[in-house]
């Protein structure tokens, strides 16, 4: 039971690994540095079969020119379109055209009836693309640390080392952006 009582306590940023969010990068406790992208979907099931086939051989092509490991999350979340359906009907109910507001009326039941036989859901997806090189400043010596490797120095190196290993993400970036595309 104690157990349970320390984990509700804790913060939800005691459990993430993100140390900071700098320049459109995510910066892991570790030192290594990650870009999430937003991509769009397509309905597949929409498609014609050349179209789908299309689709299959491009999605191969990116996965094929990749160099480094990539991330590809789907969030799904159900979709709360309550607010929605008492706006229509309001709209309905302040419908001066009769036909106007049968029709109204009759969207929002077919709505509600959609939504009785299956969820709504909203999808979102992400490409995560990781950098795996620390920014962290490298582990100095006894004498370095004592003759000039102080903190100020370790923050100028932890800032130039932010820099080179964020211009390298902007690459990985880059390819995947031109790959997708």
């Amino acid at each position: 039971m104690r157990k349970k009582n320390k984990l509700v306590g804790k913060s939800t940023q005691s459990f993430l690994r993100i140390s900071e969010i700098k320049n459109d990068a995510v910066v892991i406790d570790d030192g290594t540095l990650r870009a999430i992208l937003a991509v769009s979907s397509t309905n597949f099931d929409l498609k014609s079969q050349d179209e789908q086939n299309s689709i299959i051989f491009n999605f191969q092509r990116f996965l094929n020119s990749l160099e480094f490991p990539v991330q590809i999350l789907m969030q799904s979340r159900k979709m709360e379109i309550g607010g929605y359906l008492e706006k229509l009907k309001k709209i309905a109910e302040k419908q001066t055209n009769e036909l106007l507001r049968v029709q109204t009326v009759e969207y929002t039941e077919f709505i509600n009836r959609l939504i009785e036989n299956a969820s709504i859901m909203n999808k979102n997806f992400y490409i995560i693309v990781p950098l795996g090189q620390s920014i962290l400043p490298q582990k100095t010596g006894f004498f370095s640390s004592i003759f000039g490797g102080g903190k100020a120095q370790q923050a100028k190196q932890r800032i130039e080392n932010f820099e080179k290993q964020k211009a390298n993400l902007d690459l990985r970036v880059e390819s995947v952006l031109a790959n997708l595309a």
